[in-house]
């Protein structure tokens, strides 16, 4: 993602997140982010965009942003599973670390209600022995 300015057209937004225009615009009404027309462009629809702290925060929800590694994948990708523990940590860690905050905090809430076989028994893998 390039660096955003503190001004920016729509087009400039989407080019550099990677997104359509629409898309941009869709967020502009659906999150009230503040507008100004911009002078000398036929038919008044062109605007500047005031990228502030709301938009850079909307920005980094989205989960392309948290994540640019995943922006091309149509689907969960798929890896090798092994069962040497070594192999597991990196993965569980990735994982966490691409949840959204709210996510994580559902996580360790039901982590905390059920415990971890509640958890395991809920993927439909618990007691399941090798």
């Amino acid at each position: 993602m390039k660096r955003l300015r503190s001004k920016m057209t729509t087009e400039e937004l989407a080019e550099s997140l990677g997104v359509a225009r629409q898309t941009v615009n869709r967020w502009i009404r659906q999150q009230g982010w503040k507008t100004e027309g911009l002078n000398g462009v036929k038919g008044g629809r062109a605007r500047l965009i005031h990228v502030d702290a709301r938009v850079k925060e909307h920005i980094m929800s989205l989960p392309a942003i948290r994540t640019p590694h995943e922006v091309y994948h149509l689907a969960e990708a798929t890896s090798s599973y092994n069962t040497s523990s070594s192999n597991l940590y990196p993965g569980i860690i990735e994982t966490l670390e691409s949840m959204t905050k709210p996510e994580q905090k559902r996580l360790d809430a039901l982590l905390k209600r059920e415990g971890i076989h509640g958890f395991l028994k809920r993927l439909g893998i618990a007691g399941e022995e090798a």
